[in-house]
């Protein structure tokens, strides 16, 4: 196996781990369907490449120097994952009969966007993966082809979460359990958010 093909392997099993992004993408799904999950993954997607660009032309390391910067990023991320456990659990105290409530579609993009864009792990994550893969002298058409064969793997597992969370059988799961599954969403977020509060990101 080449060191590259292991670099993209290991990279997207990072990207399919547990974590802000695959749950919100699989809650989406559930909830909402096929297109309303595709819509949340390509808007987190869209966040992952905008930190991808951005390591590439050195932007995360300016980042990364500048701790007042990343603790801003930080904080508004572990803010905005709050802002989703509390809806989440909001939800499930709805009762069954209520539960039905209209997703705008046309915010499901920008909501996930703002969800990755707000996550300093991603940072930290393109910055590392940059490093392993490529020479310290590599240019500008090596980092883009790199930065290319990582984003078409996020994209596979994102928008592969959201065709697998939207099936029939899963869905139907949710919906007789929507009230466990969105308090246990709505602590996972919580969890989510405290996590990134107390982990030494910047270390």
């Amino acid at each position: 196996m080449t060191h590259g093909l292991l670099i993209l392997l290991a990279w997207m099993v990072a990207a399919g781990s547990p974590g802000p992004a695959t749950l919100a993408i699989s809650s989406t799904a559930m909830a909402h369907g096929r297109r309303a999950g595709l819509l949340i993954a390509a808007g987190i997607a869209a966040g992952s490449a905008t930190w991808g660009l951005a390591s590439a032309l050195g932007v995360g390391a300016v980042l990364m120097t500048k701790p007042w910067l990343f603790e801003v990023v930080r904080y508004l991320g572990a803010g905005y994952l709050l802002f989703l456990a509390a809806k989440s659990l909001r939800n499930a105290l709805r009762p069954s009969s209520m539960a039905a409530v209209p997703v705008r579609r046309t915010k499901l993009f920008a909501k996930g966007y703002l969800l990755h864009l707000t996550n300093p792990k991603a940072v930290i994550a393109w910055g590392s993966i940059y490093a392993i893969a490529l020479p310290a002298d590599a240019g500008p058409t090596a980092l883009l082809q790199q930065f290319a064969v990582l984003f078409g793997g996020t994209l596979l597992v994102f928008f592969g979460y959201a065709m697998l969370f939207a099936t029939p059988a899963i869905a139907t799961g949710y919906r007789r359990l929507r009230r466990w599954f969105d308090a246990a969403f709505g602590l996972l977020f919580g969890a989510a958010s405290l996590k990134i509060l107390t982990a030494r990101l910047g270390a």
